[in-house]
């Protein structure tokens, strides 16, 4: 192998930027979960993301609009899941893969007169004197906006649930949320806030890989992406901070794997290609040893249907 082409920086910058789309769909999905609901139509929503961020992108030239519309366009189609839980009491787990069918599908559709083209291009940002670093500059400052925004909203989720009232709430709805109604709390407002914003989340995500991280529109190029989020919320024991290292430990394998690729690793494509997600359901399988210690975070009430009591 030819490792005269890697660079550790170079290397390090594309991990963040791998990370992002897989940030923003866990951190969605991790509010969700913690309200006591479970959305496995992370693929749906990332990929209708993709799709409206894309369309809206190319047809304002402006990313900023796109990744707005891709936000919108990921609660409008959580929005389904919600009618089908929340109020006719549809099973969860039917109801998430029924919204991860429906958004490939759709995203399909609205997508197939727009492959090849090019989007508008993101700008990176820039501090005057702190961009041009040696090391630090390239690493922290050098960077477009979303990339910034990810690690800000996993703070602020950080935040809200340890310090606020409205995440206390959140949090007593997702332990017991008979309990919750008793004390007067509406369980089903505050779960079909939480279910938006974990669509908005997943837009966003999708968005990301396809104005930025590809950048191009490609039918079903999330890839199984939110999969991967759904995965790293229990790797992270539903604790939003550890959403960072499931993140970058899984945008480090995807792209360590193009880089042994590039040098000429003799190792089949397909080995290479297919790492990430063995990484991915080997930690799961190492964390799930031991049941007592991966459930001790969960939710209480995680996916079972709230009936409230005349």
């Amino acid at each position: 192998m030819d490792f005269s082409s890697f660079s550790t920086l170079t290397f390090l910058a594309t991990v963040m930027a791998a990370a992002t789309p897989i940030m923003f769909a866990a951190i969605g999905e991790l509010v969700v979960e913690k309200s006591g609901v479970l959305n496995l139509g992370v693929e749906g929503m990332m990929i209708f993301g993709a799709v409206c961020g894309f369309i809206a992108a190319v047809s304002t030239d402006s990313p900023t609009i796109g990744f707005i519309a891709a936000a919108v366009g990921g609660a409008g189609i959580s929005f389904l899941f919600v009618i089908l839980t929340q109020y006719l009491k549809a099973n969860q787990v039917a109801s998430g893969l029924a919204l991860t069918l429906f958004g490939l599908g759709l995203s399909a559709l609205m997508g197939h007169s727009y492959t090849g083209i090019k989007p508008p291009s993101s700008a990176k940002l820039s501090v005057d004197g702190l961009s041009d670093l040696p090391i630090v500059g390239r690493l922290i400052f050098g960077h477009d906006a979303m990339i910034y925004l990810a690690i800000f909203l996993i703070l602020a989720v950080w935040y809200f649930l340890k310090y606020t009232r409205g995440g206390l709430i959140l949090r007593a709805v997702g332990e017991n949320h008979d309990a919750a109604h008793a004390l007067g709390y509406r369980v089903t407002r505050v779960r079909t806030l939480a279910i938006l914003f974990g669509g908005a989340c997943a837009g966003l995500g999708g968005a990301y890989l396809s104005l930025v991280r590809v950048p191009q529109w490609t039918e079903g190029m999330t890839a199984g992406s939110g999969w991967i989020a759904l995965a790293i919320v229990v790797f992270a024991s539903w604790k939003p901070l550890r959403i960072l290292l499931g993140a970058y430990l899984f945008g480090g394998v995807s792209i360590l794997q193009l880089n042994l690729q590039a040098m000429g690793a003799d190792i089949p494509v397909a080995y290479l290609s297919m790492a990430p997600y063995l990484v991915t359901i080997l930690v799961l399988v190492i964390m799930s040893a031991d049941r007592k210690r991966a459930s001790l975070n969960a939710p209480a009430s995680l996916g079972r249907a709230f009936h409230a009591s005349s």
